[in-house]
């Protein structure tokens, strides 16, 4: 095992996988360079610093700058996929996929389908999602409810160094097209991860990371922690949480969740995208209809408000889920009789 930075297993894994696969190539804004850096030992590989030292190792075919269009990304992507290439394309933003969502939602997505299952198309769609660092509502935003929303889609996303490595590996040998959505408040976090250059994670396989037996709490991402912090202190008040870290949303883990469900009875789902048609509402739903029997409370879903993401820190924060409110919606499950 090693300890290691979220953004270091990200470029890791890739470089991994490229030394492993001559077929594995990297395409992005800035990927090469980045703030105008063109190569080079100086070159911070891109702005999350994902993509450091690429371009030196494996050269211009595999490691390719691009325009800033996302939709040409994703286009160049989908040809390279479909040419028995295998892309990582990374979007600076998750907040972009607007300008490349035909690419995705009527091509990528549905190659296999349209082809009769004669056709594979093995993307990964890497991009940087969430909010936490002041960047206004156009650089702050949860897009996974969208993509989870796509048959055709894999949606990933990974909370800890291990499981970047285990399922960023998966994503890249994987032969349908995957989203890969990296927290930018994630990149610096740092963790344990094995050393096995093979080491992959299912994926539909969600991770118990608190067992209790209480209350059920769901959740991925940023916000894993602060859910988390409140089993841990609710554990020394004799109260036991069940926290599943989702890890995809595409597929879903339903029996991980259902089985929690039917021992605690209580569910909350803490989610940063907005709670209309949003992941928590439809892990609601799940709940309300296969474990409905089980239930001893309304499921309560942890979200922001409606609204799009403000600028300013303080209404930053107010907007955000945090410790206090994934806190508060547990005792109101617990208190309902």
């Amino acid at each position: 095992m090693s300890n290691m930075m979220y953004r270091a297993a990200v470029l890791s894994t890739i470089m991994e996988e490229m030394e492993r696969d001559p077929n594995v190539v990297v395409l992005g804004e800035d990927v090469v360079g980045g703030m105008g850096t063109e190569g080079g030992p100086e070159a911070i590989g891109g702005i999350w610093s994902t993509s450091t030292g690429l371009y030196d190792r494996f050269g211009a075919t595999r490691v390719i700058d691009t325009p800033i269009s996302e939709s040409a990304i994703i286009g160049a992507a989908a040809g390279l996929a479909l040419s028995g290439k295998r892309p990582i394309a990374e979007l600076m933003f998750a907040d972009f996929i607007g300008v490349s969502l035909d690419q995705i939602w009527n091509q990528i997505a549905k190659f296999r389908y349209m082809f009769g299952g004669k056709t594979r198309c093995p993307a990964v769609i890497r991009m940087a999602y969430g909010a936490g660092y002041n960047a206004a509502a156009q650089h702050s935003q949860s897009v996974h409810q969208i993509l989870t929303g796509m048959p055709g889609l894999k949606v990933v996303m990974p909370t800890t160094p291990a499981d970047v490595k285990g399922l960023l590996r998966t994503a890249i040998r994987d032969d349908d097209p995957v989203i890969f959505l990296e927290h930018k408040a994630l990149y610096a976090t740092t963790g344990e991860v094995p050393d096995d250059r093979d080491f992959m994670i299912p994926f539909g396989h969600a991770r118990l990371s608190r067992a209790g037996g209480d209350v059920t709490i769901i959740s991925s991402g940023l916000l894993l922690g602060m859910c988390e912090a409140v089993a841990d202190k609710l554990k020394g008040e004799g109260i036991g949480c069940d926290v599943i870290d989702l890890r995809t949303t595409s597929p879903l883990d339903e029996e991980t969740i259902l089985d929690s469900v039917e021992v605690t009875g209580r569910v909350v789902v803490v989610d940063e995208a907005p709670p209309r048609c949003g992941l928590g509402a439809d892990l609601c739903a799940l709940v309300a209809e296969k474990a409905f029997s089980s239930l001893k409370a309304p499921p309560l879903q942890v979200t922001p408000p409606h609204t799009p993401i403000p600028f300013a820190r303080e209404l930053e924060s107010a907007y955000l889920p945090s410790v206090d409110k994934i806190e508060a919606a547990v005792r109101r499950v617990l208190a309902w009789r």
